[in-house]
């Protein structure tokens, strides 16, 4: 099977890693393309198998399985202008949580889904999202669930009611995560800790927790009374916490949404429906 990557950005680039390290594809069997060639090129100097195409109709034409990782106000102009040489047999998956599996059914006539990756993805692990389309045919439904199995530890199918939610958690919550880590290091310096030592000390502690709840040691909520003694060092700090975090998550996602509920008026104009 001819897999193809229209869009080799963070995501895209992250898409095909996976795929290959995981060998739900071998590089042999991808071609891939992006709007700056250059992208495209670096991904093909790691995997020289890898055939890299000079517009999306390439792609379109040769391959069976085509993933759409373009920004979400790109994804409608793409398809109508490959929507000519889209086959039915086909199988096509966007990876941006704006555009619905009706849009993209409501352009081109092959099966459609929508799947939202994680950069944990890249290491095999985390949770992949993901969508079918009403016509999608059985066997790329089925086709899809093998191969997104071997990306990820879970994958998850979710209803388009909670697509931002989960794609905040799963897909922009390393990042999250990322930065809250970097301000507990920064913490860590004001008394007078080398930045370096903090640091490393905080990665091994995520990488620590993370394989204690892969493990099924605890729930959250028992690794925090595990840790937390009543009266102790650790308590005096989820005090500070509590003090402070206050509306701060619901304001995060409150942003996300806004900026979701925008992005998705855009695509629903460009498509015509939403």
């Amino acid at each position: 099977m001819k897999i193809g990557v229209i869009g080799t950005g963070n995501m895209g680039e992250i898409l095909i890693e996976a795929f290959i390290s995981s060998r739900a594809a071998s590089a042999s069997d991808m071609q891939i393309t992006n709007r700056t060639a250059t992208k495209a090129l670096a991904i093909q100097k790691r995997h020289p198998d890898i055939t890299v195409c000079r517009e999306a109709e390439e792609i379109i034409k040769a391959c069976d399985l085509i993933f759409i990782c373009v920004k979400p106000h790109d994804i409608y102009p793409l398809l109508k202008r490959v929507e000519p040489l889209v086959r039915p047999d086909q199988c096509m998956v966007s990876i941006t949580s704006p555009v619905s599996t009706n849009q993209l059914e409501s352009v081109v006539s092959c099966s459609c889904m929508r799947m939202i990756p994680s950069i944990t993805n890249k290491v095999l692990s985390g949770t992949v999202l993901y969508t079918f389309g009403k016509n999608c045919k059985e066997q790329w439904k089925q086709e899809m669930q093998e191969r997104m199995n071997v990306l990820c530890e879970e994958a998850v199918e979710i209803d388009e009611a909670i697509t931002r939610a989960a794609s905040d958690l799963v897909s922009c919550g390393p990042a999250f995560i990322s930065f809250l880590t970097r301000k507990f290091i920064e913490g860590a310096e004001t008394t007078g800790m080398d930045g370096q030592v903090a640091e490393k000390l905080a990665e091994s502690m995520l990488a620590g927790l993370g394989e204690l709840f892969k493990q099924k040691e605890y729930t959250l909520a028992q690794l925090e009374e595990k840790v937390c003694v009543k009266g102790g060092v650790t308590g005096k700090g989820i005090e500070v916490l509590e003090a402070e975090v206050g509306d701060m998550f619901t304001k995060l996602f409150q942003a996300t949404h806004q900026k979701f509920a925008d992005d998705k008026q855009e695509t629903a104009e460009q498509f015509g429906l939403p």
